[in-house]
């Protein structure tokens, strides 16, 4: 069962309890769950941070019933680097795994989305619906034109993963203005099935619930996976032009935005 969304909330942080609970919730996620790890990771403290966390804005999902003393608030999270931080800053996330060229000389209002987790327990329940809403509101607000961020598959075993990786890149890949490509040096090619050798169902099946949202609200990927080793995942880069969104969810959000200015 998934707890009662009445009480949920969604807002960005703004206390330093707000902030080391979506790390806690990180880690419970990408640490203890998946197996991941990186430099900054505090394991006595049961973290998960990187340097791009001061720079970010963070969208946490709140449920005030959980106990903020312990750190266990925050129950859903999404990590949003806007173009102009990151042009300060001096670099996206993504830079580390794929060359952002295309998307930098596009001269477009960019959003990098990153480490989104949702709490085990609110997971297909309302949680990510309540997120992107918020999501939403905030692409509207700062006029946002291109949405990114890699997504990842569990697990670094490419055999296992050629048909959903193939399925994207025959049928989803990024239209050449915006293709990102991975780096060279670590580069994965996703045509790994010819395309009449897909077989949807299998790919679908394999496809992680996050990606096939993306999917389904226009998304593409980039050119080529990242295999992470640290975070044991494969990763793709997904892209949403805002513009392209399917007209019924860009009504839905815009007529939203509207009725609340």
């Amino acid at each position: 069962m998934t707890p009662d969304s009445t009480h949920l909330q969604v807002r960005l942080a703004v206390r330093e309890a707000d902030f080391l609970s979506a790390q806690r919730l990180r880690y419970r996620v990408f640490v203890e769950e998946l197996g991941g790890d990186g430099p900054m990771v505090d394991h006595a403290n049961r973290l998960e941070r990187d340097e791009f966390d001061p720079v970010n804005d963070h969208l946490i999902l709140v449920d005030p019933r959980r106990n903020i003393a312990e750190l266990d608030h925050v129950v859903g999270v999404y990590r949003l680097l806007r173009g102009d931080r990151a042009a300060e800053f001096g670099r996206f996330y993504c830079d580390s795994e794929y060359d952002l060229g295309p998307l930098k000389a596009s001269g477009r209002a960019l959003l990098e989305l990153g480490r989104s987790c949702v709490d085990a327990d609110y997971r297909g329940g309302p949680a990510m619906f309540l997120l992107w809403n918020a999501l939403a509101d905030y692409v509207l607000e700062h006029g946002i034109e291109v949405l990114f961020g890699v997504a990842s598959f569990h697990g670094t075993d490419i055999e296992t993963l050629k048909m959903p990786l193939s399925w994207l890149h025959h049928h989803h890949l990024a239209p050449e203005v915006l293709r990102v490509r991975a780096l060279p040096a670590y580069y994965q090619r996703m045509d790994l099935v010819p395309a009449d050798q897909l077989d949807r169902r299998q790919a679908m099946l394999a496809m992680p619930a996050l990606i096939k949202a993306y999917l389904r609200l226009g998304g593409f990927v980039g050119d080529g996976a990242f295999v992470d080793r640290a975070f044991n995942t494969t990763d793709v880069c997904l892209l949403m032009d805002t513009a392209a969104m399917s007209a019924r969810h860009k009504g839905f959000y815009t007529r939203k935005h509207e009725a609340r200015t």
